[in-house]
């Protein structure tokens, strides 16, 4: 029943394990990002400048919203990994069936939240009044494809669990494509502006789930095959994901607020300088999908080889795992940095909204690099089961330090840099003392005991 590919993340060449499981996630990132992508280059290019700025004024709460589910099926992954690892098919089952009972509640939940509370969230945001009423459209239709968003990723997350990190890729190609083709239907030609970029994104999410969904239904002899009879929450299942994902969202929930803040302090330079930060943020977005790739790599890579108890392997991943991050952060550091102007004319025309964002770009791509061993170390031990020290670190020295800044330094030194400074001073810090805690926190030994293992 067990692939050789799934038991290559236990036995095979460690480098060439982590890149083979990183492709696909990382390609499937890429297509993912499409969805919004799409929606900006068309919108900014088919319709206008305010348009623009309206659909990057929705991206902070956005992903407050799907970061706390996210967080919830990374905790889902963690514990199917570790009993695929241990070689524990009926715990699989269980666990299967619970996440995505789980991921269909939440999604309703999520998607009441986000329509009732969508103008009063940009309000509140300091949203201008020129594309309020467009933000607030496009945010309400976009929670409309919470439950298949949700459905998409917890599935996602099983599949890649188990080994498997190659048919979400390909499901995500299909959506993609339909949302790229959507998109130009709905703005090109029909005129819908930002509601049609919002309901092709919508469809596009209700097609990766159908795809996903199909696929794991139709798993027939495997322990994550959904049967309907079994789909229902278990206690201790839903504990063990609780324990792992509730501080996994906690932890991006403080992201992403901390990312609201800094997308208010943008919004008070005006309309140009939004739409700069809206697109900034999806040419910024490949390094988010690199790294953020790799992360999810070392967490299933860690979680099956610790139930495995394969500790040494464990260690011997995030090396490789680092140093593969420090690697494509350079390079990708490099070419940004360079590429600023042309990246940007990629999204807009507007000569203000280019000035303003190679400024960003200037700013913020030579710090990248300070930020990689959050990502790998944190998922390294999210793997292992250790979730309660590198949230505290996550939320007090990136998060919270970040509301300082903004809240202190802002106001007396009101310029675009001073609010992107906030980046690489907390990675700094936060990257320092999760080395600190891996190298002498005694994490292992705590992970292995909470387990019962040896």
């Amino acid at each position: 029943m067990r692939s050789l590919k799934q038991t290559d993340i236990l036995t095979g060449s460690i480098p060439k394990q982590l890149l083979l499981f990183f492709l696909p996630i990382w390609f499937g990132t890429l297509f993912q990002q499409l969805y919004n992508t799409a929606d900006t280059l068309i919108v900014g290019n088919f319709v206008g400048t305010n348009a623009l700025a309206a659909v990057g004024a929705t991206g902070a709460f956005v992903n407050l919203l799907v970061g706390l589910f996210v967080g919830l099926c990374s905790g889902a992954g963690v514990v199917i990994a570790q009993s695929w690892g241990a070689h524990d098919p009926e715990a699989v089952d269980r666990q299967v069936h619970t996440a995505l009972v789980l991921s269909v509640g939440l999604g309703a939940l999520l998607t009441v939240l986000g329509f009732a509370s969508a103008t009063p969230m940009m309000r509140l945001m300091g949203t201008p009044e020129e594309i309020l009423a467009d933000s607030a459209l496009y945010l309400r239709i976009y929670s409309l494809g919470m439950i298949p968003q949700m459905l998409y990723n917890m599935g996602t997350n099983i599949l890649r669990a188990i080994g498997d990190s190659k048919r979400p890729l390909y499901f995500l190609i299909a959506a993609s494509l339909v949302n790229i083709v959507l998109d130009v239907v709905f703005i090109a030609v029909f005129g819908w502006g930002v509601a049609g970029a919002a309901l092709a994104t919508v469809l596009s999410q209700v097609a990766s789930a159908v795809l996903t969904l199909r696929c794991i239904a139709g798993s027939e002899g495997t322990p994550w095959h959904i049967r309907a009879e079994k789909l229902r929450l278990h206690t201790e299942v839903l504990a063990a994901i609780c324990m792992i994902g509730i501080p996994a969202a906690a932890q991006s929930a403080m992201y992403n607020v901390s990312n609201m803040l800094i997308q208010s302090s943008m919004n008070s330079f005006g309309t140009s300088t939004i739409a700069a930060w809206g697109v900034y943020g999806k040419i910024d977005f490949v390094f988010w999908m690199t790294i953020n790739s790799l992360g999810i790599a070392i967490t299933t890579f860690a979680g099956q080889n610790f139930g495995a108890r394969q500790y040494d392997r464990v260690r011997n991943g995030v090396r490789v795992c680092m140093a593969m991050a420090a690697g494509v952060t350079l390079v990708i550091s490099v070419v940004f940095y360079n590429a600023a102007e042309p990246l940007f004319r990629l999204f807009s025309q507007d000569d203000a909204v280019i000035a303003v964002g190679v400024g960003m770009m200037h700013v913020l791509t030579p710090v990248y690099i300070t930020y990689i061993s959050i990502e790998v170390l944190s998922g390294a031990l999210r793997g292992c089961g250790d979730v309660r020290v590198p949230t505290l670190i996550t939320v007090f020295f990136v998060c919270g330090l970040r509301v300082l800044w903004l809240t202190l330094m802002v106001p007396r030194y009101h310029t675009i840099a001073t609010v992107e400074l906030s980046y690489p001073l907390t990675w700094t810090l936060a990257s320092l003392l999760f080395i600190l805690y891996y190298k002498r926190g005694g994490w292992l030994n705590r992970c292995k005991a909470a387990k019962g293992l040896e």
